[in-house]
């Protein structure tokens, strides 16, 4: 399932799959657009014969709000960032570790990041990085060594930044001279926020999902955008030449994301370990990292796949690099704020 006609298809919920699997209705899973790829989870397939209902989002802050407003899940997939914020609203509730079979070969760092006094909130699942990615037969190269080709106006109509917060601000940081968002201040924010606004006077769209940018970027609408591991993986796969350059001048951004249980789920818990431990099997830690290019959570897996693996994609970097690790709550309400008014030109 490398190909981008496959992805865009992954994009349908289970349309692409339902010829082959019927929808569980015992497990409901809030997860982002092209997870619900069966490659990841073969195990709960084999187990249960068929795959969970899933409900898509394309940006975090989508997907809070739509558990806050009562949306009936069991699973749901945030990124480090976010945690603290669901876990103080109440919308997730801890993991019991006895109930995850390979517990113990997981990311010890990114685990033991959500560990509380009332228990572990996140399962580590998948992570990567977001960099300036181009058409290599479309740009100069030597252009793309910087961030601030986003702003400059002969490209006017031919980028795309991600429509994600976090994203987008990890960009405007960077490209504004600070890598740890942890210690930005106003004026940081304020300088941040004029760089994108700058940004947009050259974006032809902001991207939901990897199979947009594939389809923007593949027809060369779209010359380079900030983007996911995924697009360079998935569209050199598909025979375009996409790079994706993780050093610039002024760096690129890392992050992880995870599993996380919702509060009073909505069906049946052991569904949702099952589905846990399916994604933690090591075979869907092979397929994501060579189909989709991300590290997967589960440590051991990692690293029979070899350091040659790894490195092509994921190894360490000699350029500054801003880890989307929790911020200030306050300062991203107002980055959340701040991005939609951006979007909508002002």
């Amino acid at each position: 399932m490398n190909t981008i006609a496959k992805q865009i298809a992954a994009c349908a919920v289970i349309l692409s799959t339902s010829a082959v699997w019927a929808a569980d209705d015992g497990l409901v899973v809030l997860d982002w657009s092209a997870y619900d790829d069966e490659n990841f989870f073969l195990g709960y397939i084999e187990k249960h014969g068929d795959m969970p209902v899933f409900s898509m989002f394309g940006e975090e802050e989508e997907a809070f709000q739509k558990l806050r407003a009562g949306f009936k899940a069991d699973l749901t997939h945030p990124c480090s960032q976010s945690v603290p914020k669901w876990r103080e609203a109440g919308v997730i509730e801890p993991f019991d570790p006895s109930r995850i079979e390979r517990w113990d070969d997981l990311n010890e760092i990114m685990r033991e990041a959500f560990k509380y006094e009332d228990g572990y909130y996140l399962v580590p699942a998948d992570w990567g990085t977001t960099t300036l990615t181009y058409r290599a037969d479309l740009v100069e190269e030597a252009e793309m060594e910087s961030l601030q080709v986003f702003l400059d106006p002969k490209y006017a109509g031919r980028t795309s930044i991600g429509d994600n917060v976090d994203d987008a601000y990890a960009l405007a940081y960077l490209a504004t001279g600070l890598d740890d968002w942890t210690k930005a201040t106003d004026d940081d924010f304020r300088k941040a926020s004029d760089w994108l606004r700058k940004a947009h006077q050259n974006v032809r769209a902001y991207w939901v999902d990897g199979a947009e940018l594939a389809q923007l970027m593949g027809s060369g609408e779209v010359l380079f955008s900030w983007a996911w591991n995924e697009t360079a993986v998935t569209m050199s796969a598909d025979g375009f030449d996409v790079v994706s350059n993780r050093e610039p001048v002024e760096g690129s951004s890392d992050w992880f994301c995870g599993y996380a249980n919702v509060t009073n789920q909505a069906n049946d818990e052991a569904k949702a370990y099952d589905f846990i431990n399916a994604w933690m099997e090591p075979r869907s830690a092979k397929y994501l990292v060579n189909d989709w290019g991300y590290g997967h959570g589960n440590s051991a897996a990692m690293a029979e796949l070899g350091e040659d693996v790894i490195n092509a994609g994921l190894g360490e970097i000699d350029a500054p690099v801003l880890s989307q690790v929790p911020m200030d709550h306050a300062l991203r309400e107002n980055m959340i704020a701040e991005f939609e008014m951006i979007k909508a030109g002002f």
